[in-house]
């Protein structure tokens, strides 16, 4: 009998909250494999979801599996792409080495690294586009750029699963391609990507599955049963100006 694969994620009645402000709310939630988005609103919650599963802040309620075992067990098989606002710009490490320490279990930046882990680094540096400044420092970079590094060390990791927070956000179009592109190497490889995305018309694009999220799970599922003009309009509680049934159009004006 085939053993059946373990969802990339799997939550049930996670709530958090920042003081007296509840950011999620008993969420259920079992991603499915492939390239899922989270949608909402500023404030949904989104990004206090992947922070929650990666244990970067603390959960009031709730349980988390990842690759079907606790979150602790699985770090190295997932992957990160944070919000570039998070990142500090000014540590001294160049593309190179944020990429080549996607391989490895050293504890520190400094000093050299090993040939495999620099070859690697440089070869996913180069599928991004950046082999020709794999020596500059981060902050150097420009936000593209920056970008590009981050999805640079998601391929390098190898991760089972990749979490990304808002890839596809204030990007050149090189970039988004860039972005894109990797995505789609992931899924064919077998790996997971779940990615809060705020671009609307682009959510059928890039993924295959959705969850819309304010606080509570609105819908999730498959792209064509959950990301309907109704659900997202639940989830944004405004008005829907345009929804364009083939998904190449959607803009929503937000109730004041």
């Amino acid at each position: 009998m085939k053993e059946i694969a373990a969802p990339p994620l799997d939550v049930a009645g996670l709530t958090v909250a920042y003081g007296a402000n509840l950011a999620l709310e008993d969420v259920t939630w079992t991603a499915a494999p492939g390239l899922t988005a989270i949608v909402g609103p500023n404030g949904a919650g989104k990004s206090s979801l992947l922070r929650a599963v990666l244990g970067l802040i603390p959960a009031r309620a709730g349980t988390i599996r990842l690759l079907g075992a606790p979150p602790a067990a699985m770090r190295g098989a997932v992957g990160w792409l944070p919000q570039r606002a998070m990142v500090d710009w000014d540590f001294p490490a160049s593309a190179l080495d944020v990429v080549a320490m996607a391989g490895t279990r050293r504890t520190r930046w400094f000093g050299p690294l090993p040939r495999a882990e620099r070859e690697a680094a440089r070869a996913a540096l180069a599928e991004v586009g950046m082999a020709d400044l794999a020596d500059r420092q981060i902050g150097r970079l420009s936000g593209g750029q920056q970008q590009r590094v981050f999805l640079a060390r998601a391929l390098a990791q190898d991760a089972r699963l990749v979490l990304m927070d808002e890839p596809f956000a204030a990007v050149d179009a090189a970039t988004e391609a860039a972005i894109a592109a990797v995505l789609r190497r992931l899924a064919a490889e077998g790996r997971s990507v779940i990615a809060v995305h705020h671009d609307l018309s682009t959510v059928r694009d890039y993924f295959d599955a959705v969850l819309l999220l304010n606080r509570r799970v609105i819908a999730a599922g498959p792209m064509h049963a959950a990301f309907t003009a109704e659900n997202v309009t639940a989830a944004y509680g405004g008005r829907l100006l345009r929804f364009g049934d083939a998904g190449d159009t959607a803009v929503l004006a937000e109730a004041v």
